[in-house]
């Protein structure tokens, strides 16, 4: 006789039941998903969403993507996918301090920069000036899980998840996620991205650790460990039991002076933007070159192109590649490559 599994899911929804705080989105009460399927004795929704971003093809290539510095040479260096998880990381904690669900937080994290371009946001920029319908990544990282995965599939998550997605980046004009999890998503990408950037810069030698203001060590502290303790924890200080996740206003202001700095020392710099010309021109030869003729496209994309514009299509391909896939692929069409000869000596 078949042993009868036991119902996990189940056990989850009493758990939440009994734990969660009253403004928490529990697994039970999604919105659900485009296409009705048959559900998971064992996962919830937002495990299931989870799991499948885990295992797509886009989560993979993360590793090779550029997060500010291009191609480094170090072993250290912050990659899209390591962000990720930081992302993920500092989103779980956040939802388990304040009693939200840790599983659609994490979902949203892990999904949230699916669609980023290769070599960070400067191949973003690049692609929005090329696009004549623009480019912007959190709408994108929508698009791969609604529509390029699985060959034109899609990974069919649900609406909190794509939600959360979508609406990552609440400090722009897109709006902002309408589940507390989404809105950990969002601090917690601005949190890790601030930090572990600052790390970077500093073993890159952009930055000495003594060049951060002294008015923002005070209040956020000297090390990555202690900005961030201090950024979730003001963020649990200021948000337990009540409909919103927000930080402290003192946080809040020292941590927009980190960004800022970031912004005039490193970002902005010549140092991170010396390759970027580069980028642009290759970036700017292949995006001309399969818009002219999409045959050169894959397969898949090639399909693609029976159902919505070259262009766009062609900004789907550009930007699923790595740094070194774009690299690879430019060379074999724009490097001439040498001849062959026989053996001299014969």
């Amino acid at each position: 006789m078949k042993e009868k599994i036991p119902e996990l899911k189940e056990r989850t929804y009493a758990i939440e039941d009994e734990f969660f705080s009253p403004y928490a989105k529990k697994s039970k009460d999604t919105a659900g998903r485009q296409r009705e399927e048959e559900p998971c004795g064992m996962r919830t929704d937002f495990q299931r969403d989870r799991d499948r971003i885990i295992y797509c093809k886009a989560f993979r290539r993360l590793k090779n993507k550029t997060q500010v510095f291009f191609s480094p040479e170090g072993d250290h260096y912050i990659t899209r996918l390591t962000h990720t998880f930081d992302v993920a990381q500092i989103a779980r904690s956040i939802a388990r301090a304040l009693s939200l669900n840790e599983d659609l937080a994490e979902a949203i994290a892990l999904g949230h920069d699916l669609g980023h371009t290769p070599f960070g946001h400067s191949g973003e920029r690049i692609l929005n000036k090329l696009s004549p319908a623009g480019f912007r990544h959190n709408e994108q990282s929508l698009r791969v899980v609604d529509v390029l995965e699985k060959r034109g599939k899609g990974l069919n998550l649900t609406y909190e998840v794509r939600d959360g997605i979508l609406n990552h980046n609440k400090f722009k004009e897109q709006g902002v996620p309408s589940t507390l999890e989404g809105k950990c998503v969002c601090f917690a990408d601005r949190i890790a991205y601030i930090n572990h950037d600052l790390d970077d810069a500093i073993r890159a030698g952009v930055l000495k650790q003594d060049d951060v203001p002294v008015d923002i060590v005070k209040v956020l502290g000297s090390s990555s460990k202690e900005r961030i303790n201090t950024a979730i924890t003001s963020i649990y200080l200021n948000s337990r039991g009540k409909n919103l996740v927000a930080m402290g206003e003192e946080v809040k202001q020292a941590s927009e002076a980190l960004r800022s700095f970031m912004f005039e020392r490193v970002y902005y710099t010549p140092f991170a933007q010396g390759e970027e010309g580069k980028a642009e021109r290759m970036l700017g030869y292949l995006y001309e070159l399969f818009v002219k003729d999409p045959s050169l496209l894959p397969p898949t994309y090639l399909n693609f192109c029976k159902t919505f514009p070259v262009e766009q299509v062609v900004c789907d391909y550009l930007s699923s590649m790595t740094d070194r896939y774009a690299i690879y692929t430019f060379n074999r069409y724009f490097v001439p490559k040498g001849w062959t000869f026989g053996d001299e000596l014969s």
